[in-house]
């Protein structure tokens, strides 16, 4: 250890302009005073001031007198609104001001908020707050503990505002009043009557949509057509995308009715908002307007879009197991629409049979679906080995031209690049605001045009995130679909016929099983099975015969949507096996 003398060096007591690294021999101080009212008295009052500080400042020979900054009948609940604060700041800021003297917090600025940003960035610059009524000197150690209490008061007060505005909007919502919307495709909105009318236009656009969505397209391609076909969305953009196509079909106004409160605000500081899933209170108006879509057209849109989004979340290939059994979920009434639950009969005997019914004939009684059978779990299985072989064996040829369409629309897409570049936007927008925030702390910014500016950017970067969300939406579909369109391409090329039920690939190329049919004769036949395939493909099995039938394909694929360009196969064509 080194036995060298350690020479203390004192700190000065003394400021230092740390610009010119000059000594300051007197404080320069400066102070500020404000009436709230423009009666006779306030005037007085406010002069009154003015000659105190003046008097207050010069009595003192370690004190340099810069001058009384003022501002007459104007509330302190706003600083922005306050010429004289701001030129004080602003002088304070450029190095004119080592100390600020000034009656009370109260006088200061009643938004604490503001008090708490004015403090700490006159602290950076080293100028001092003197609150003469508390006797605090925002320097020293007091004024530290003020900051903290400031923080406090800062975080209270925006939480109580915060309820207080909530619970103004909850009377609103309660009251049937639109809170806020600012209209949507289709409507046009009167923000003076608070009404929506339809605009013919536009509807025609909402129609065309439910209406290609209940046929079976998906999403992404419904948003390609409207691309294609040049309509615009509410907004005036000729490009659409998914996501936006999916929010129309979800939205409840076009059935008529309008739901209020599906998202909150997490908390006053953050301004986080989240989708409401039952966390707050929402309110809902039946029939509030005239519909676009029919009730039974859109509840229909519901059901598929359901449907859809279970079975091909973000969750990825494991969650299909999530299901207990192969066949729940995919089964569906021919008669009444309803699905089937898996019963056993005779369970635990050497008589156990494990059958599928209609869940409306069994909670509601047979009568509300009289033609309705059960159908034998071996024989769902058994129908589908048959229907699968035969689908491999006769119709390879429009399997891979479905299997090429969809992969040369993925490979075509570019949404991965325009990821890309909207990310690049996201980063250049917040350096513009991390820039433009240095700029106003180093006090070269009016904090006027600063707000300005600010609002601008935020606004800009909330439109780029929207679209970057929109945009991940997208290719994490695609994704999926590339992963399901790979495992089709798999299974067809091994060209491998089933001997027995495979759930894996069933459930692969199965988009669902319908159960029971009334032909165009009005003959009913409840033994009906018919196996809607992923690419559009129905084979039907009609009788205990086991006859199988292929029905037209859609034109799209059931369930992404992606054209499907092979041409009609033969309908009610009798195969043999």
């Amino acid at each position: 250890m080194s036995n060298n003398k350690v020479e203390v060096i004192e700190a000065s007591l003394d400021r230092i302009d740390r610009k010119n690294s000059k000594e300051i021999k007197r404080l320069r101080v400066a102070a500020y005073c404000r009436v709230s009212t423009d009666s006779n008295e306030q005037l007085e009052s406010y002069q009154s001031q003015v000659r105190y500080y003046k008097d207050l400042i010069n009595s003192n020979e370690n004190w340099e007198y810069v001058g009384v900054y003022a501002d007459e009948a104007i509330s302190g609940t706003q600083v922005r609104h306050r010429q004289g604060f701001q030129q004080m700041i602003n002088d304070a800021l450029d190095g004119k001001i080592d100390l600020i003297l000034t009656k009370s917090i109260s006088r200061f600025a009643r938004n604490t908020l503001d008090i708490l940003q004015y403090v700490r960035l006159l602290k950076d610059k080293n100028v001092a707050i003197l609150f003469e009524k508390e006797n605090i000197n925002t320097l020293d150690m007091a004024g530290e503990m003020l900051l903290t209490i400031l923080s406090s008061l800062a975080q209270a007060e925006s939480e109580s505002i915060s309820r207080n505005v909530k619970l103004g909007l909850r009377m609103k919502m309660k009251r049937g009043e639109l809170v806020g919307f600012h209209g949507c495709l289709g409507y046009d909105y009167d923000p003076e009557t608070k009404t929506l009318t339809i605009n013919e236009k536009e509807a025609e656009i909402v129609r065309y949509i439910f209406r290609r969505y209940v046929e079976g397209a998906g999403c992404f391609t419904i948003a390609k057509e409207l691309t294609q076909l040049g309509f615009k969305t509410k907004n005036g953009n000729s490009t659409w995308h998914e996501s936006s196509v999916r929010r129309i079909i979800k939205n409840e106004k076009y059935k008529g009715d309008v739901i209020m409160g599906k998202t909150f605000t997490v908390d006053p500081i953050s301004k986080r908002r989240l989708e409401n899933f039952g966390e707050e209170t929402m309110y809902r108006i039946r029939d509030h307007h005239e519909p676009i879509i029919p009730r039974e057209v859109f509840d229909k849109a519901q059901e598929i879009l359901q449907k859809r989004s279970a079975r091909h979340s973000n969750k990825g290939r494991g969650e299909k197991y999530s299901r207990k059994y192969a066949f729940s979920s995919l089964i569906q009434c021919g008669f009444c629409n309803s699905s089937f639950t898996r019963r056993t009969w005779h369970s635990g005997t050497k008589y156990e049979k494990i059958t599928w019914s209609c869940v409306t004939a069994i909670k509601k009684g047979k009568k509300n679906c009289p033609h309705s059978k059960s159908i034998a779990e071996k024989d769902l299985e058994s129908t589908f080995i048959d229907a699968f072989n035969l689908m491999i064996s006769k119709n390879k040829q429009i399997t891979e031209e479905f299997i090429k369409n969809v992969e040369t629309t993925l490979s075509n897409s570019g949404t991965i690049k325009k990821l890309k570049e909207i990310e690049i936007k996201t980063s250049e927008i917040e350096k513009k605001i991390d820039n433009l925030m240095n700029l106003y702390l180093e006090g070269t910014l009016r904090k006027e045009n600063f707000e300005a500016k600010y609002a601008e950017l935020l606004n800009e970067l909330e439109k780029v995130k929207v679209r970057e969300k929109e945009l991940q939406s997208i290719v994490n579909e695609e994704g999926d679909l590339k992963n399901r369109i790979a495992a089709f391409r798999k299974l067809f090329e091994d060209n491998k016929f089933l001997e027995e039920f495979d759930r894996e690939i069933f459930e692969t190329v199965i988009d669902k099983i319908l159960v029971g049919k009334i032909d165009e004769e009005g003959v009913v036949n409840p033994y009906s099975i018919t196996f809607v395939f992923k690419t559009g493909l129905e084979i039907e099995k009609k009788d205990i015969d086991n006859n199988l039938y292929l029905h037209s394909t859609h034109d799209t694929c059931g369930v992404c949507g992606i054209d499907v360009k092979g041409g009609k196969i033969g309908t009610n064509r009798n195969i043999d096996k």
